[in-house]
């Protein structure tokens, strides 16, 4: 049955799905039609063409990537929540995120989690060059930390595997290490604590 009271909000809700599933070259007017239940000149009609739905994507992720707002009690915490909150938004929206790159978009779509930094930064009383290095060693990171996630995600399986490459032996006749490092790491965990530390280290707490 077609679908009654189609919005703009919800062609662009619906091609977001898609291009976040598939990417953005199985984003076609079809599909995205029948997805909606509705017929092809009803999209036209709500969103202009494939391009100007693709540059409203990208408008769209540049605004939801700005939407970060800084959580905890401690200056440590509060930026930790800006990284994360980045880093779950990067891991999120991966062909989203290089539409917007492709457009040249990038540096405009961090800027509202950078402003956001910078306001915690100076709280925790950092300034000028400082607070400059602070802003980029934190970016360096969460973005850093997100690509080598996909990488290993994306990679081939390996033979041998990480966890029969470690052993006494290996570990430098640590079994413990040996056991943990055989185990596959917990990238929520980890995350947290290189993050952590290496806010605390540029906060000096």
């Amino acid at each position: 049955m077609p679908r009654t009271a189609l919005t703009r909000d919800d062609v662009l809700d619906a091609a977001a799905a898609l291009v976040r599933q598939l990417g953005p070259e199985a984003l076609t007017m079809r599909k995205l039609a029948a997805e909606l239940g509705t017929a092809v000149t009803s999209i036209y009609w709500h969103v202009g063409n494939r391009e100007s739905l693709l540059d409203e994507l990208v408008a769209r992720t540049v605004r939801e990537m700005g939407a970060i707002a800084p959580s905890g009690r401690s200056p440590v915490d509060r930026v930790l929540s800006i990284a994360r909150a980045q880093r779950r938004m990067l891991r999120d929206r991966p062909h989203l995120i290089a539409m917007v790159h492709e457009r040249g978009l990038t540096e405009l779509m961090f800027l509202p989690a950078q402003q956001a930094l910078v306001h915690e930064l100076h709280d925790a009383g950092l300034r000028g060059a400082r607070a400059a290095e602070a802003l980029r060693a934190i970016e360096f990171h969460v973005i850093g930390f997100v690509l080598v996630e996909r990488n290993r995600e994306r990679s081939p399986a390996q033979s041998p595997a990480e966890q029969d490459l470690w052993d006494t032996a290996t570990a430098g006749h640590d079994p413990a290490l040996a056991r943990a490092l055989a185990a596959p790491p917990d990238p929520e965990r980890l995350f947290t604590t290189t993050t952590r530390a290496l806010v605390g280290s540029l906060l000096c707490v």
